[in-house]
């Protein structure tokens, strides 16, 4: 059966759902179908809530969109204030003050920081340590708390200094204040600057150790990590005009797998003019795509950390640059093409926004009190692009003559890794499954090809405690084959 056969007639084949998804950001899905010989012919990632953020923001005043969109997420709400805080600068005309960038570099790279430390901490560490294959209750970041304190301690502070940096730039841990439109509205007093600067030493060290870890356990199943949800695509991000990493600003690049150049320093604030947006039945999550190489099903691309540090030329703190050479030079260049390098690559970044988050705090004008800049030429469309922890992150509003939103379009970054991620997938499903056994194994294995890429999938919705997860194989007759609940008894199977 061809591809367009599958699309044509989906009930010739047998359906496997996984849903929902565990330690994840939000909530998804994932369906498998196979054909009468048990191939996997197509793996879908579902996005299965809507959220509606781009509609009901339309009608308020321009001010209020940087407080208002930040709750799409309780996990990096500083990337969508801060990337809507960057088109109200140019809707106002407003060049900021070297005080204020400073301020709002501040927050976002105390963001990236306490982002990437939750993640690998928390979410990733139980199978990288534990094994992919390991019973699922011990594959929990319960277990690793008693197996492994150190680490969780670790990860307890990265995440505690990450978030008083929040604190200190924006006024609170989770949906803060401090970004408006043109500056900043909270200085950040000598006394504050100390008491962070006090454990900076610590956690730039601490985040040394991270990146060791990563590269061990790399050194370790390299045979494994290596191949494991094999997905090349074509990457973008933002850099500076020299190629180097910023997480801020910067220009759009992007190139192929094989590093052919796409396009360079690209004018992020008209990314319509390479980016197109496709929908799909079957999901609330858009599908972007380039347009220089086709459509949705051809164009598509990956962001986030991965994405970054291949494509970048250099990264501008020491430390961090330093491992990424080693991690780009790793087995011939195993790692960074390597899906699973992708947990190797959150941990340099980690080091990198430490480190920047030092420099910042030994700069001077970091305790200036010119916050905002006066406004320009007023402007009726704002672009705000910044690269959040999962990649990059487009905010586009249009403001009319009574400063109220008419339009807006958002692409965060589990947006344009969607094909990618359905790409991992699949990938995953055709090399592991037989077909014909649903076992927990491969149940996590689809999951951790899932976390490589640290979706945040509703971007604010989170669950407490032990998910349930259903699976069920059914023929194309709709009888029920097999079935399987997560710590519940062995799998019945029926005629």
């Amino acid at each position: 059966m061809t591809d367009l056969e599958t699309a044509a007639h989906p009930e010739h084949l047998r359906r496997i759902a996984i849903e929902p998804l565990s330690r994840v950001e939000g909530h998804g899905k994932v369906t498998l179908l196979l054909d009468a010989d048990n191939r996997v012919r197509q793996a879908r990632l579902h996005i299965v809530e809507f959220r509606g953020f781009e509609k009901f923001i339309e009608g308020r005043p321009y001010w209020e969109v940087p407080v208002m969109v930040q709750r799409l997420c309780g996990i990096c709400p500083v990337s969508h204030h801060l990337a809507a805080a960057k088109a109200m600068d140019q809707i106002i005309g407003a060049r900021l003050t070297p005080t204020a960038e400073k301020i709002r570099r501040l927050m976002h790279y105390g963001q990236i920081l306490q982002s990437h430390a939750l993640h690998f901490f928390y979410l990733a560490a139980p199978d990288l340590l534990f094994g992919f294959d390991a019973a699922p209750d011990q594959r929990n970041v319960a277990v690793l708390a008693g197996t492994h304190r150190d680490l969780v301690r670790q990860g307890v502070l990265l995440r505690k200094f990450g978030q008083e940096v929040i604190r200190i730039t924006a006024g609170k841990r989770i949906h803060g204040t401090g970004a408006i439109p043109g500056g900043v509205n909270k200085a950040i007093t000598s006394a504050e600057r100390d008491w962070l600067r006090a454990d900076i030493a610590t956690v730039i060290a601490t985040c040394d150790e991270a990146v060791a870890r990563m590269a061990r356990l790399f050194e370790q199943q390299l045979d494994t990590y290596a191949h494991f949800a094999e997905c090349k695509a074509p990457a973008l991000c933002l850099v500076r005009n020299e190629g180097t990493l910023d997480f801020y600003d910067g220009g759009l690049r992007a190139r192929r797998a094989d590093g052919t150049p796409l396009f360079d320093n690209a004018a992020a604030d008209r990314y319509w003019e390479l980016i197109g947006e496709d929908v799909k039945s079957w999901s609330y999550m858009k599908f972007p795509f380039l347009k220089c190489l086709g459509d949705a099903d051809s164009g598509w691309y990956r962001v986030g950390p991965l994405a970054r540090l291949t494509l970048c030329d250099r990264v501008p703190t020491p430390r961090a640059e330093r491992e990424r050479q080693q991690f780009l030079a790793f087995a011939g260049g195993a790692a960074a093409r390597a899906t699973l390098g992708t947990h190797w690559a959150r941990m340099i970044e980690m080091l990198h926004a430490a480190e920047v988050i030092g420099m910042l705090l030994d700069d001077p004008e970091l305790l200036g009190r010119d916050l905002v800049a006066s406004g320009g030429q007023r402007a009726e469309r704002g672009v705000g692009v910044i690269e959040a922890p999962r990649g990059t992150l487009i905010h586009h509003y249009r403001v009319d003559e009574n400063d109220r939103v008419i339009r807006a379009n958002l692409i965060v970054s589990t947006t344009h890794n969607n094909q990618a991620m359905n790409a991992a997938i699949r990938s995953v499903a055709q090399r592991d499954f037989d077909g014909r056994e649903i076992s927990e194994g491969l149940l996590n294995h689809i999951e951790v090809a899932l976390r490589c890429f640290d979706p945040c999938l509703s971007c604010a919705t989170h669950a407490v405690g032990r998910m349930p997860l259903i699976v069920e194989a059914r023929g194309a007759d709709g009888r029920l084959i097999a079935r399987r609940v997560r710590d519940d008894a062995p799998m019945s199977k029926q005629p």
